[in-house]
């Protein structure tokens, strides 16, 4: 029988598979991906999840080497938290727009124009960012930080607009102060497209991440009943997987990078997933193809380094990240 071209696809993959899980043991190294990686990616991986997950996982691994399939600053994170260890990055040019749209001299100028108030740095970041802030967040414990800062005390969110709302609007915070950057993808995706496909799919369930543009307007729309309440959503990557398990809707909308509609399906295939806009997608989180992580781990490329001054002043704030131990934002 002839072999198909679907069947020699899926030779090519195993053997792919099999040659990655190899020079990973090889190399005594754990790869880890994020959520928005290609489906090829998370599926080889040591461990698939968002950027709190990862970072735990990152600190705490025995392997003397972390591969993160993600984004630079990332990488950087996982450098921070575990200095001793090799990590390497497949695609050195994998950056973030977000994480981009604030630097170590902003901030700081920031901060003079606000003495005394806590500083609150979305992991999204910088290593020389996150060195000159008080805490680091995700998406995933933002508004538990927030929540436990003094109330009379000036937060400085950043330097996500849109994440920093939802936790104003949750915490009530009137002393709270935004940077204005922006996921170029997350706010990619509008309330309009929220609401046009939510009205052509009226009884599907909404998950909208935080990052994302209509993110309030759809928590506002709920409020007036323009959007069903009890099935507006809006978490963290992390707590969209866990509602994913537990869902009784037949079919989820889903706003955020299209990358984390894999893990969806797989948490839960019964159900229809469908993303709010199906071109958000992440050049950066897509530079990681097989071609180029099979050459990482054969070549050990690219090494991630972080200063080890900037890096201590950094630790501290990432470690109180991850010391908080909850997994989807409150007030989902």
């Amino acid at each position: 029988m002839a072999t198909t071209g679907i069947q020699r696809d899926a030779d090519h993959l195993r053997e792919w598979q099999q040659e990655v899980r190899q020079l990973a043991r090889d190399r005594d190294a754990v790869i880890l991906a994020h959520n928005y990686q290609l489906p090829e990616i998370q599926d080889v991986a040591d461990h698939v999840g968002d950027s709190l997950a990862l970072s735990r996982i990152a600190a705490t691994s025995a392997a003397s080497t972390i591969v993160f399939a993600g984004v630079y600053f990332m990488a950087e994170t996982a450098k921070i938290l575990a200095p001793e260890k090799t990590v390497l990055i497949p695609e050195a040019r994998a950056g973030c727009s977000l994480a981009d749209s604030i630097d170590a001299d902003q901030l700081r100028a920031w901060k003079r124009e606000h003495p005394g108030a806590a500083v609150v740095a979305y992991v999204n970041t910088s290593a020389e960012v996150k060195a000159e802030t008080d805490m680091c967040c995700t998406s995933a414990n933002a508004v538990e930080i927030v929540a436990g800062i003094p109330r009379d005390q000036e937060v400085l969110f950043l330097p996500d607009q849109f994440l920093g709302a939802h936790v104003q609007r949750v915490t009530k915070r009137q002393n709270m102060h935004i940077w204005m950057g922006e996921c170029h993808v997350h706010a990619g995706i509008s309330p309009q497209a929220l609401r046009e496909k939510a009205k052509a799919a009226p009884e599907s369930e909404l998950f909208i991440h935080p990052e994302c543009g209509c993110a309030t307007p759809a928590l506002w729309l709920s409020g007036t009943g323009d959007l069903a309440a009890e099935r507006t959503h809006v978490l963290s990557t992390g707590g969209m997987l866990e509602r994913a398990r537990t869902t009784q809707a037949r079919s989820v909308l889903v706003a955020t990078e299209t990358g984390m509609l894999h893990q969806l399906r797989r948490a839960n295939p019964l159900i229809q997933w469908e993303p709010v806009n199906p071109n958000a997608e992440c050049v950066y989180m897509k530079m990681t193809t097989p071609d180029v992580l099979l050459r990482c781990l054969r070549d050990g490329t690219t090494e991630v380094e972080v200063d080890p001054n900037i890096a201590s002043r950094a630790r501290r704030a990432v470690e109180a990240m991850i010391s908080v131990g909850s997994s989807s934002l409150v007030g989902e």
